[in-house]
């Protein structure tokens, strides 16, 4: 079933929440009060712990966490309604990877909770519905990890700002990748676009930006979540000859049309996955020798040069501390968990006030080198943050690694392997 929830459905939700706490006008006073007797700094954290986006979800609370140890460590920030620095904390609230669940969490960490601010992040899915209540709510929110233009879809924006990567940059990075082996293939692509935030802003402008370049798309529509039965599609691929598969699918979905695809003898040259590809554990799950040379975006990895604003510590370091902590692969929404709160304590100590319009201004001006990069939002309340082209192969000490295989549009973050085509059948 689509979670694909209107704005507006979303404020529905809102009001209906806010009723069973009191009448409306006497939610902000209660909640200013409330805020004004505590001895510390509050952060909402909806976040995907279970369900189809946990991939998305699995390094909180430890990246968080880490951040905010850092942030006390040095005291924690100046807040002058308290006349000293107050430690900063953050409540995590699992919104199951349901966009309405996302919704009513939201709700509840801003009229029960009484949060200070909100830091979201992972796929539309969770950011918009999120996105929807602190505007209704007029709470200053953070937000990274969402393609931007899904996220726009939810706007304009007055009390949200975001990071993260444009459809235009992931179509020019992917339509890179097929350029690299250009002379090798029809340029005939068969799209895989699912009915959410995701799959409709990626359709047109890849079928634009691949037109340009002469690639011929087939595109099959829309489709829900949790397909139990591609074989329509793959014989759709099959009679056009497509060569080159794309799509930015769930895990479960995109699982079941590769393994489909293999079973049914359709076997694509090249295939740039977006969402359902990030991480090792949803790799791994495809089993057997499916992942070998599959084509993703990566937007954060050990090899970016970037370093924390709070330590002076690398991303190398920090996925090395993730790792022999949990002896398990780095995976890239860490970075960008830890970046939430390295804003948050950026606006937050440029503030030194809790009063929202002051941080909301404070968030709006944000000009900092984070781990995940430069962060400084324009007009439109977003910031562009980078992107490399990731293939997936046997790994060394864990199943499967991402190679940097492309950098075309960020060499500064560095390749580390060449690219794989075709695909092995």
């Amino acid at each position: 079933m689509s979670i694909n929830m209107s704005r507006r459905r979303f404020l529905k939700n809102a009001v209906v929440l806010g009723a069973t706490v009191g009448a409306s006008s006497l939610i902000r006073p209660w909640m200013k009060n409330a805020r004004a007797a505590r001895d510390h700094i509050l952060i909402g954290l909806p976040n995907p712990s279970t369900g189809h986006l946990a991939g998305f979800g699995e390094a909180s609370p430890w990246a968080n966490q880490r951040a905010v140890a850092a942030i006390n460590e040095a005291g924690g920030i100046f807040i002058k309604e308290a006349g000293k620095k107050l430690p900063v904390k953050f409540k995590l609230v699992d919104t199951q990877s349901d966009a309405t669940k996302a919704g009513e969490v939201a709700a509840k960490l801003i009229l029960k909770d009484r949060v200070d601010l909100m830091v979201v992040m992972h796929t539309p899915d969770t950011v918009n519905p999120v996105a929807a209540m602190c505007e209704r709510f007029e709470i200053p929110c953070i937000s990274l990890d969402a393609p931007v233009d899904g996220w726009l879809s939810g706007g304009p924006y007055e009390w949200n700002y975001h990071a993260f990567w444009t459809v235009n940059a992931i179509a020019d990075l992917y339509i890179g990748m097929w350029e690299q082996a250009a002379d090798k293939h029809n340029k005939t692509v068969g799209v895989l676009w699912p009915n959410d935030p995701d799959g409709k802003s990626w359709g047109p402008i890849f079928a634009r930006k691949a037109g340009a370049k002469g690639y011929k798309i087939v595109d099959i529509g829309h489709f829900p979540y949790f397909m139990k039965d591609f074989s329509a599609v793959i014989n759709a691929f099959k009679k056009h000859r497509v060569q080159i598969v794309c799509g930015v699918l769930i895990p479960p979905d995109f699982i079941t049309f590769w393994r489909q695809s293999h079973q049914q003898g359709f076997h694509p040259a090249m295939a740039t996955i977006g969402k359902a590809i990030l991480f090792p554990a949803d790799v791994e799950a495809l089993s057997g020798n499916l992942p070998q040379g599959l084509l993703t975006e990566n937007w954060w990895s050990p090899f970016h040069p970037f370093q924390s604003s709070l330590t002076g510590e690398t991303a190398g370091e920090l996925c090395d501390a993730w790792s022999g902590e949990k002896s398990k692969p780095w995976t890239a929404p860490i970075g960008f968990k830890y970046a939430g709160f390295e804003i948050a304590a950026d606006a937050l100590k440029r503030a030194g006030t809790l009063d929202k319009q002051v941080l909301l201004k404070a968030i709006g001006e944000t000009d900092l080198d984070t781990i995940v990069g430069h962060i400084k939002y324009n007009d439109r309340h977003y910031s562009e943050t980078p992107l490399v082209g990731g293939q997936w192969v046997k790994g060394k000490k864990y199943p499967w690694d991402v190679e940097i295989v492309f950098n075309k549009m960020t060499p500064e973050i560095p390749t580390t392997a060449k690219l794989i085509y075709p695909l092995p059948k």
